[in-house]
């Protein structure tokens, strides 16, 4: 099988926010070539191609996506080409070329399984769902996972910075909003970690069958959760079917650029004495997100790091009664 490769000629400091918009539009996997060193934990803990020392230097990067022969491919790249004009217009993304080319069927679709191991946060054990448990491991915690190639592993910081801050905050019978929730594993930890329900957003319908099969395999009762597709930032319908003052806990793994424009929505949503963890956030970004909290009315509780990324949490002031 054939696949066309598009190419979007870009620097590196657009590439995330590229990379989540192509995910918006439904596309499901991109690769990413820049000259940004690699931190000790991305060489220990994660597989990267070690792509040659790009000419050109300085910040240029590349981010490709892959789109199968012989599909509509004519409003998709308009549809990109359209996006990524409205990021160039809040933000420096480069000269935004796009170049095709064409590559054979290298099953580069399930060639990164190979490299998802099983690791832990902490005492939590994550472990791809393909993989058996080993003895030693009996009676663990564990998440059980499987990302598909729409979303990631868990390994990244941001998603354990998460993780650990769910661990110390949630509550028995907690009811938690997952806002970008991806593959489900925040919602899956806050209900192994004694919450009674959950409830994912996420803008990209794989999130729809992703999460359902790791609900499953992690032995979650459908009842406990559910996903709906759409942007809790401007869908009023999907404002209304979250509800309001409902949650004890919201956690939004996301962009620092998105968190600033979803915040405002957050305490609404938020019971009394509510916590709001956030994380996707490089350093830079970190006075950025806690205004944009502070503004919404939250109280910043916490600041935590890993490597070049924190995570933030907020909480709703309690009314007393």
């Amino acid at each position: 099988m054939k696949w066309n490769k598009y190419t979007i000629k870009t620097v590196s400091q657009a590439e995330d926010i590229i990379v989540s918009s192509l995910m918006d539009l439904g596309i499901e996997g991109a690769e990413i070539e820049d000259n940004v060193p690699l931190t000790d934990y991305e060489k220990s803990q994660m597989f990267v191609d070690i792509l040659p020392e790009n000419p050109n230097g300085g910040n240029e990067a590349y981010v490709s996506f892959y789109i199968e022969d012989g599909q509509e491919t004519e409003e998709l790249l308009k549809s990109v080409k359209a996006e990524l004009a409205v990021l160039a217009e809040f933000m420096e993304v480069g000269e935004c070329t796009i170049t095709q080319s064409q590559t054979e069927d290298a099953d580069w679709q399930n060639k990164w399984k190979e490299f998802f191991k099983q690791f832990y946060v902490d005492d939590i054990l994550i472990k791809p769902s393909w993989e058996p448990l080993k003895p030693e491991d009996e009676g663990k915690m564990r998440i059980d996972i499987d990302p598909g190639t729409a979303f990631g592993t868990g390994m990244h910081e941001t998603t354990q910075l998460c993780i650990r801050q769910i661990k110390k905050l949630i509550k028995k019978d907690d009811v938690v909003l997952d806002a970008g929730c991806g593959s489900g594993i925040l919602s899956i930890a806050a209900l192994k970690l004694g919450a009674s329900y959950a409830l994912g957003t996420d803008l990209d319908p794989c999130a729809i069958s992703a999460v359902a099969e790791n609900m499953e395999v992690n032995g979650i009762s459908k009842d406990s959760y559910d996903v709906i597709l759409g942007n809790l930032i401007d869908d009023k319908e999907v404002q209304d079917h979250i509800g309001y003052e409902k949650y004890d806990l919201v956690c939004a793994n996301i962009l620092a650029e998105i968190l600033v424009a979803m915040t405002p929505r957050i305490p609404a949503v938020m019971k009394s004495g509510a916590y709001y963890v956030t994380s996707g956030i490089l350093k830079e970004k970190e006075e950025l997100v806690k205004e944009a909290m502070e503004k919404a009315g939250l109280v910043v509780e916490e600041v935590t790091y890993q490597n070049d990324w924190c995570s933030i949490t907020a909480r709703k002031n309690q009314v007393s009664g």
